[in-house]
């Protein structure tokens, strides 16, 4: 593998990070006592190109943990009448924590990644929401580094000038349906989207890779 092919793998694209774009819908603002309702998870890969692309999709709803707080306001923001509804078809945050898991270690030790790494729209919310559902689950090998994220919040508005996913998606170009915002499904598929846009648009510029030369390496 020549040099200029070498870095152009996932592994040399993040400093060995595996990037997975993550959204959560909640019962609250409180990771410690409000209830997780909704996760998604979207693995991202590269191209022979250099280019990145979504990969794997997991979904679930998660049924409240006992003793989990539950605003009212939160419930009708994300469009969630009953969270104990049967029809919610929802499992234990520990069954979806383990899923979503168990295929990003998967997928991290095929790009020979060193860890990975939470991508999300305003992340410091959704890595919260993980790591106190991790902790509650007694989940002890989490892959996620414990406070670094890629937050396409920050990102998008150094790209576009916007922060809101809406706002930034349709400045990129992109479509989007606000009748399908706030569900974790639909807004981790245009986080990803947005990412990988902006991801590829940098290294279409010429800002990545940067190749260094073989006589620098040396020294």
């Amino acid at each position: 593998m020549t040099v200029e092919n070498e870095a152009l793998t996932l592994k040399k694209r993040f400093r060995g990070y595996f990037p997975v774009v993550i959204d959560v819908e909640t019962a609250g603002f409180n990771a410690q006592t409000d209830a997780l309702l909704e996760i998604c998870a979207i693995t991202l890969k590269m191209d022979e190109n250099g280019d990145l692309h979504p990969a794997s999709t997991l979904h679930f709803h998660v049924e409240p943990f006992e003793g989990a707080n539950l605003e009212k306001e939160a419930l009708e923001f994300i469009g969630v009448r009953d969270p104990f509804s049967p029809l919610r078809g929802a499992i234990a945050e520990s069954e979806a924590l383990k899923e979503i898991y168990r295929q990003v270690r998967k997928e991290q030790k095929e790009a020979d990644c060193s860890r990975a790494i939470i991508v999300a729209h305003n992340a410091t919310f959704d890595l919260n929401f993980v790591m106190a559902a991790s902790e509650r689950s007694k989940l002890k090998r989490v892959p996620f580094h414990p406070f670094a994220t890629f937050d396409t919040a920050a990102l998008s508005g150094l790209a576009y000038g916007q922060t809101v996913l809406a706002k930034a998606c349709k400045t990129a170009g992109m479509a989007f349906d606000n009748k399908e915002a706030h569900s974790a499904l639909y807004d981790t598929q245009k986080t990803a989207e947005l990412f990988c846009g902006i991801v590829n648009k940098w290294k279409a510029l010429g800002g990545w890779p940067l190749i260094e030369p073989e006589a620098d390496k040396k020294e």
